[in-house]
């Protein structure tokens, strides 16, 4: 795992991708995915937008929009496509998604794939980052991003699962988004938290009635490093993979 080193925060400036962070005590937290909006803390967040809201949510305000698996309309999907497109190409959304695949939703497994085939090939085109919703499906989200050979950054959100799968998913380049789960100590996030790389992890409330900064804090707990630091570290995640400001 890689640690940053702390002597390197002396500066007043730190720089990324893109030069908007100054300080580090003046970061806010990054909620990676989240559906609710204004949290009323120090924090910032990607809203995963539904296609209903999306032209009316505040331009400030940084989304992800998807074709969730569990609300897959086969009439709809072109349309919905289209609309992710050109929301791509305005610099409107921050990651595509949430997209993926789950075995326990009604939409057939065939169905499901080739609608997040198309969400993969239309991420990948334009380089935009994917936010990846996987239930018990590990194995098939692999092989289409090895079939389809996908270089954009995918992000698995809402990661709970067993160490292997870690392992499995490192050999990919995938990120993890970590979120409720943490509160728990004997979660399998917090068992596959120490093996995920600083920087390949981000955190998230997901749809979850709680705090990003308790998130934080219970990370900081298990990684025994301070808070701020994690802040940092998910910044930068953000700035090398993103797009948009």
């Amino acid at each position: 795992m890689r640690f940053l080193d702390h002597n390197r925060f002396s500066s007043r400036k730190i720089w990324g991708r893109k030069p908007f962070i100054t300080m580090m005590t003046d970061l806010s937290f990054l909620d990676f995915h989240t559906h609710h909006l204004n949290s009323g803390e120090n924090s910032e967040s990607i809203y995963n937008a539904r296609f209903s809201e999306f032209d009316s949510l505040p331009k400030t305000q940084r989304i992800s929009l998807g074709i969730h698996p569990w609300y897959i309309e086969e009439n709809t999907v072109e349309e919905q496509l289209q609309i992710i497109e050109k929301a791509i190409q305005a610099k409107r959304i921050a990651t595509l998604g949430e997209c993926g695949l789950d075995r326990l939703t009604s939409a057939p497994l065939p169905v499901q794939e080739s609608v997040f085939e198309r969400q993969l090939i239309l991420a990948n085109e334009y380089q935009m980052p994917v936010t990846i919703h996987c239930v018990r499906t590990f194995p098939e989200v692999i092989q289409l991003v090895k079939r389809l050979k996908i270089k954009t950054p995918l992000i698995v959100h809402g990661f709970n699962n067993k160490p292997e799968v870690v392992q499995q998913l490192q050999k990919y380049d995938f990120y993890f988004s970590l979120g409720e789960a943490l509160l728990q100590d004997e979660s399998n996030a917090v068992k596959c938290l120490k093996m995920i790389s600083l920087d390949r992890l981000f955190l998230e409330t997901d749809a979850q009635e709680i705090s990003i900064s308790s998130i934080f804090a219970a990370a900081s707990k298990h990684l025994n490093i301070p808070v701020s630091i994690l802040k940092d570290q998910i910044w930068r995640n953000f700035q090398r993979i993103t797009p948009i400001p």
